[in-house]
């Protein structure tokens, strides 16, 4: 049997924790700026956990 091959656009957007969660990036910070609030874009700097219900998907895409 042939080895699955990983989604390479999953590779690239999520990462494993140390516990075995997974990381994400927020949403809607790489372009139109200039009208977000100062507070708002740096609320989505931070990473954040993939949600429970997406976690198996996530997981199958990256070959888990």
């Amino acid at each position: 049997m042939s080895k699955t091959k990983t989604n390479s656009g999953a590779k690239k957007r999520f990462k494993l924790t140390g516990t075995g969660k997974l990381k994400r990036k927020h949403a809607y910070k790489s372009h139109i700026l200039t009208k977000k609030t100062k507070k708002q874009k740096r609320n989505l700097t931070h990473f954040a956990i993939v949600h429970s219900a997406d976690e198996k998907r996530v997981k199958a895409l990256l070959g888990m």
